[in-house]
């Protein structure tokens, strides 16, 4: 698989033509194409974090202009942090802090650091957006026990990130809509910080006898997805298996309840 990064550099067309997509379906916020654009992702290729953001930065501008707020995508790295794998957060804290540091020079209007599965990873990613002067929102991708693979719950979720202020807090990838909602109602239990919501749409899969099971339909997620309207979710959109025909109509079914 190639990272979708390289497509920066090797396809700059599809990645303009996305972006293009999404703005046409009506996001308000587009995220730019540097999830997983950090060193420790670049180690075995020829490319360096300066070679890859920067071009990002500028199709996302050249695609977007003003008509929509521009988000540095910021993902998990590949590695666990110590004791269960060999990172030290000051290295993690280092990789971070260039991929960010690269992207914030590219005038994003905001930080999404998302898909996270350990609240300790995620707050050394925190103190390395929180050294420039935007919104960051933060999100995990949480199990239908209601805690990431790591055993974080949506409790050390809100206690971790305290210390970072974030302007936004919630959940993305991992479930569906309708087994991510109740965790978005623990979310407004025990936090008044606006609520970020981005669930699965599922991915296709085969079954034994070869037939493939499809995820969430449009309609089946987007009327899953509003039912996290009432517990004060303010961003909300798609994850996995969604692409700008689910947010097109997720846009008109909110226009409609707002």
């Amino acid at each position: 698989q190639v990272p979708v990064w390289r497509y920066n550099v090797e396809d700059p067309g599809i990645v303009k033509e996305l972006h293009k997509e999404y703005l046409e379906a009506g996001a308000e916020i587009i995220l730019a194409n540097t999830f997983g654009a950090n060193a420790l992702s670049m180690a075995k290729t020829d490319y360096k974090v300066k070679d890859i953001i920067p071009p990002a930065m500028d199709l996302i501008h050249e695609a977007v202009g003003d008509k929509a707020k521009i988000a540095l995508a910021v993902g998990p790295l590949t590695q666990l942090l110590e004791p269960y794998g060999d990172l030290t957060e000051e290295e993690a804290y280092e990789l971070f802090d260039e991929q960010i540091s690269v992207g914030v020079e590219g005038a994003p209007d905001l930080i999404s650091i998302q898909t996270f599965m350990d609240v300790e990873m995620m707050k050394v990613a925190a103190k390395a957006a929180r050294k420039h002067n935007l919104p960051i929102t933060c999100s995990m991708s949480f199990e239908k026990v209601g805690k990431t693979i790591m055993g974080n719950s949506v409790q050390d979720m809100i206690d971790g990130l305290a210390e970072f202020h974030p302007d936004a807090i919630g959940l993305n990838c991992s479930l569906g809509p309708d087994m991510a909602v109740p965790i978005m109602k623990e979310f407004s239990e025990k936090t008044d910080i606006p609520l970020y919501f981005k669930p699965n749409a599922g991915k296709p899969t085969v079954s034994g006898d070869g037939t493939v099971q499809k995820g969430f339909d449009i309609d089946t997620f987007v009327n899953d997805v509003v039912k996290a309207i009432p517990y004060g979710v303010r961003y909300i959109g798609g994850c996995c298996g969604t692409n700008a025909a689910y947010i097109k109509a997720l846009k008109e079914k909110l226009d409609t309840i707002r």
